[in-house]
């Protein structure tokens, strides 16, 4: 009855590991990139960029405004008071001593005249920039470097999840090839006990020694359940980075060969001195200084006198009276003044230039160093694998011997047991050589722009 409860939980486990979708790197690549939080902030930030420049392009077409303005005063803005005599022409003097009294009277008394109580206002205008001391030029060149920066920024974004993604797939990959490893080891010591116990039986060997084989059982039952811990959270933490959902698994493209783990050729050598021109680092420290000249250029137009031409169509009924007119203007506007602050803001960003054009020069040589030395990792992770490969072959007939000796009873079981324990970690060596290499590899093609 045990055994047929035990195959039925197996064929149900087995149902639910295949059940689980299965990704290969390539495939975990793909989803990271589609839903990783870096690259989408990175691809808005192209976007912000894409209309900050179009924003820009915008100032090469007139600024076209437009205004209106009702009021409504408790008295006229424009009060006077007149006396009729007093403007009136001397040819027309004689003529008013003809009038009545009444009316001469009134024409030595004060008029009262009061204009512009209530009225509207409306009129549209349109200004165009003649010269602006280069700053619309500029700046539509400064907007443009903005938004190949950020396509360049997505591009080294783009290498970080993908190296991230690589170290979260084989620190996962290492996991499990260490947990086929306990295996292995639990086999081995399966059939040492196995061994030892029918050793005791028949009085050729200490208990001691079962008790030995029976402590190191345990020790390897205790990393088991590390490893265990340890696959759970490193694919919680995949998965999360890549945008997929739990429970999942890894393709079959996970799983090392120890018979050609090595055999891969040698990466290229780079050209160090030219090839440094490729990357995105490099560009966009190109950017930074092309982008602070620009800044440098700016602020000296905001120094420079600016010209603009317009014209406008206006109304008004101030005078109780219908008045629309047109008009064409220019302006000119010379800053005086500022050139005093301006000469210590020019200074400010020709010293930004420099530095700019300093950090590229240095930074170059650096970027050129991480190729060399991404090389050499290469070369020394695929040269482990190497010997790690050997390790274990050493390690496989060591252990034979010390179990064919312990059998003979020319070997302690001390000995026996760190022959097992060198295989143990000869195994796990060679896991940790390849996913070195294959991490190393990765950093190698990203420090050459592949």
């Amino acid at each position: 009855m045990k055994k047929i409860t035990f195959l039925i939980l197996g064929c149900v486990s087995c149902g639910i590991a295949a059940a689980q979708p299965a990704y290969s790197l390539q495939q975990l690549k793909d989803s990271a990139r589609q839903h990783n939080i870096a690259l989408r902030t990175a691809r808005l930030d192209i976007e912000a960029a894409r209309q900050q420049r179009k924003e820009a392009f915008t100032k090469y077409f007139p600024n076209v405004s437009g205004t209106g303005a009702w009021f409504n005063a408790n008295k006229g803005m424009a009060e006077m008071s007149v006396n009729p005599s007093e403007v009136m022409p001397s040819s027309l003097t004689t003529l008013a001593q003809m009038l009545p009294a009444e009316a001469l009277a009134a024409l030595n008394s004060p008029i009262g005249i009061s204009m512009m109580k209530n009225g509207t206002i409306a009129g549209i205008t349109a200004m165009q920039p003649v010269f602006a001391g280069g700053q619309i030029v500029n700046g539509n060149r400064l907007a443009k470097v903005g938004e190949e920066v950020s396509r360049l920024q997505l591009r080294l974004s783009e290498n970080e999840v993908e190296l991230q993604t690589e170290q979260y797939y084989w620190q996962l990959v290492s996991l499990q090839e260490k947990m086929k490893t306990i295996a292995v080891v639990d086999t081995l010591l399966s059939d040492i006990h196995k061994d030892v116990s029918v050793a005791v039986r028949a009085g050729v060997a200490m208990r001691n020694d079962l008790l030995q084989v029976e402590l190191r059982q345990n020790e390897t039952e205790s990393q088991r359940l590390k490893l265990q811990n340890g696959i759970e959270v490193v694919s919680l933490l995949l998965a999360q980075y890549c945008g997929l959902s739990t429970p999942f698994r890894l393709g079959d493209d996970w799983e090392l060969k120890e018979r050609n783990a090595d055999s891969r050729m040698l990466p290229q050598t780079p050209d160090f001195q030219d090839g440094v021109t490729s990357l995105p680092e490099y560009q966009l420290l190109q950017k930074q200084v092309e982008a602070t000249s620009l800044q440098r250029k700016i602020t000296l137009g905001q120094h420079l006198p600016t010209v603009a031409v317009g014209a406008g169509y206006n109304y008004h009924n101030l005078l109780d009276n219908n008045h629309a007119f047109g008009m064409i203007f220019a302006t000119v506007s010379v800053p005086v003044s500022d050139w005093w602050s301006g000469s210590h803001a020019l200074k400010r960003r020709k010293l930004e230039q420099q530095k700019a054009e300093e950090q590229l020069a240095d930074n170059t040589e650096l970027l050129r160093i991480r190729m060399r030395n991404a090389y050499h990792d290469v070369v020394e992770a695929q040269q482990q694998i190497g010997l790690a490969r050997r390790s274990i072959e050493q390690a496989q007939e060591n252990l034979r011997l010390h179990r064919d000796y312990y059998r003979a009873g020319t070997s302690k079981m001390s000995d026996l047991l760190e022959a097992q324990l060198l295989y143990q970690q000869s195994r796990d060596k060679f896991t940790d050589a390849y996913i070195s290499y294959a991490v190393s590899l990765l950093k190698y093609r990203q420090s050459i722009g592949q």
